[in-house]
């Protein structure tokens, strides 16, 4: 018997400014709705979230977990935000479960709620908060190479229909979003884009190599440019690592007038 799931690494915006109409988050929106239209509604959703680093990989476990507004400096109504999504506890067993199989050891939390990089693009996809969702930490320090391994780990997870979401953003440069569009800043932003879209949906590529590159980003151009910081990209390893493929689709959008890029695979399986 085969099983599906879908993987999905997106890039989620700005905090809230996605869900209080700002225009410069319109064509992120967009995507985010037509990768939903795309496939069957999933049975739960693992997000593995940018806003979480944790010392062992760390799964939400709670049944009704609350809301993190993990951003400041925002209008009211950013707190206001709701989104009521049950928690998944036999989901979140089986990922610990099959991370430890694999020699990763991992937890589970049964207290901490979602942050904004799961209510957020979830609120935009799946409006109605039906699906039952739980959260994977990042490690950290960060090393793609572990997350690459995390997510080849949750090859063997035994749930029908998941969607899988890498939730980060493919140029993350806070202080490049508010300075003007510079050459500099366009040069290498189109540069890291072009990179990254190669390196992970063109067919040519082995695996070896595809995996190499990802492990060793940082060689790449613009690479520190547009992540001073690495925790928005490394969800796209975890998603990798899962799919170990080239992506199936690539969508770009442009948000707060940065290119930027969301990666999707499709994955069938023996149960």
């Amino acid at each position: 018997m085969k099983s599906k799931r879908n993987i999905v690494y997106i890039s989620h915006g700005g905090g809230p400014m996605p869900l209080l109409g700002d225009p410069d988050h319109h064509e992120m929106v967009e995507t985010l709705k037509e990768i939903a239209a795309e496939v069957d509604k999933p049975s739960a959703i693992l997000v593995i979230s940018a806003h979480w680093e944790a010392r062992l990989p760390t799964v939400t476990s709670g049944i009704n977990p609350g809301i993190i507004y993990d951003y400041g400096g925002f209008p009211k109504d950013a707190y206001e935000i709701q989104y009521q999504a049950s928690g998944e506890p036999l989901l979140a067993n089986s990922v610990v479960n099959v991370l430890k199989e694999n020699g990763i050891d991992a937890v589970q939390d049964e207290q901490r709620g979602f942050d904004h990089g799961l209510f957020v693009p979830l609120k935009i996809m799946y409006p109605e908060a039906e699906i039952p969702c739980v959260q994977l930490s990042l490690v950290h320090g960060l090393d793609p190479d572990l997350h690459i391994q995390m997510g080849k780990a949750l090859q063997s997870l035994n749930w029908d229909n998941l969607l899988v979401i890498g939730s980060g953003f493919s140029f993350h440069n806070m202080r490049a979003f508010f300075t003007p569009n510079s050459l500099e800043a366009r040069t290498n932003n189109l540069a890291f884009e072009e990179w990254l879209g190669e390196t992970v949906s063109d067919e040519a590529l082995s695996e070896y190599v595809r995996e190499e590159r990802l492990a060793h980003w940082v060689s790449a151009p613009g690479a520190r440019y547009c992540h001073p910081r690495e925790e928005h990209l490394i969800p796209l390893h975890v998603c990798y690592g899962m799919a170990t493929k080239p992506s199936d689709k690539v969508f770009k959008a442009e948000i707060m007038k940065r290119q930027s890029s969301m990666f999707f695979w499709e994955r069938q399986q023996e149960q």
